[in-house]
């Protein structure tokens, strides 16, 4: 018996005792596991072979999920735009794909370019290690609630009194601050719309 199956689409990803194999009769998880490690290293054309053995065989869905979870498992922050990226082709390919009178099938085009942007990607496994981090030594670790998170917004903060002052000097404390063009103006205006249209108010 298997211990879990994975149904996406047309695919049956079988997990457990047996292997699963691809067309050309390799596991598909060896295979999965090949084109994500030659992403990581560059590796663009056996990147791409990898994949298309994955597509061929039917595992479109499985290859999409390995290439979106890679993007910020080993990309990250190194390129912060490239999951909005990686979600168009995929998005894109799934629209192509819907047109099944197109024998050409164009929609491998949204692939390939995943798998060519992917590797040649800047990379950093920032993301995962925080992860591992974060997660693995959470139930040791208690921080308590800092002075600053008691505001206006919540109960503690009220009984301290804490006002639409102290939101504006603690509360709004931004770092690193990139400051944009009018901010200090429309900082100015938002603490006379607070207080009072006239200027006789609180950050007089």
């Amino acid at each position: 018996m298997f211990n879990s199956i994975i149904r996406q689409g047309k695919e049956t990803i079988k997990m457990g005792k047996y292997e699963q194999k691809t067309d050309k009769g390799y596991d598909l998880f060896e295979v999965s596991s090949a084109m994500i490690k030659c992403i990581r290293r560059g590796q663009e054309d056996e990147a791409l072979y990898w994949a298309v053995e994955l597509y061929n065989s039917g595992f479109v869905e499985y290859t999409w999920k390995r290439l979106r979870i890679l993007c910020s498992e080993d990309v990250g922050l190194a390129e912060p735009g490239l999951p909005a990226e990686i979600w168009a082709l995929y998005e894109m390919h799934r629209e192509q794909a819907k047109k099944k009178e197109d024998k050409n099938e164009p929609q491998r085009l949204f692939l390939t370019h995943a798998i060519l942007r992917l590797s040649r990607a800047r990379k950093s496994r920032m993301i995962d290690w925080t992860l591992i981090w974060a997660w693995l030594t959470h139930k040791f670790r208690f921080f308590p609630i800092p002075d600053y998170a008691l505001d206006k917004h919540n109960e503690r903060g009220r009984r301290l009194g804490r006002s639409w002052y102290h939101f504006f000097t603690e509360g709004t404390l931004l770092h690193p601050h990139y400051e944009v063009d009018r901010e200090k103006e429309m900082r100015s205006r938002a603490q006379d719309a607070i207080s009072n249209p006239a200027g006789n108010g609180l950050f007089d």
